[in-house]
C-alpha cells in the first residue's frame, strides 16, 4: 500500500507527464515512464526526439515541473 507521500508524488508525476505530452507529442507513455522524475535525462531524451535545444526544453519543462509541485 502506498504512503500518502508516495501517492502525492505519483499524482505530481501524472500532472507533469500530461503537460509534457501536450508540449511534445512525439513522446510516448513509455518514454515518460523511463525517465520518471529524472529531469536531466528527460531533457536529453526530448532533445534527441525533437532537435530542440536543451535551454528551450529546460525552460518549458521547469514551468511544468514547478507547477506540478504546488
Amino acid at each position: 500500500m502506498a504512503t500518502p507521500k508516495q501517492q502525492q508524488a505519483e499524482g505530481w508525476w501524472k500532472q507533469v507527464s500530461g503537460r509534457v505530452k501536450e508540449a511534445w507529442g512525439a513522446l510516448s507513455d513509455d518514454d515518460l515512464s523511463r525517465f520518471k522524475g529524472q529531469k536531466d535525462q528527460l531533457i536529453g531524451h526530448i532533445q534527441e526526439k525533437t532537435g530542440e535545444t536543451r535551454a528551450e526544453i529546460r525552460k518549458k519543462l521547469d514551468k511544468f515541473w514547478d507547477r506540478g509541485k504546488e
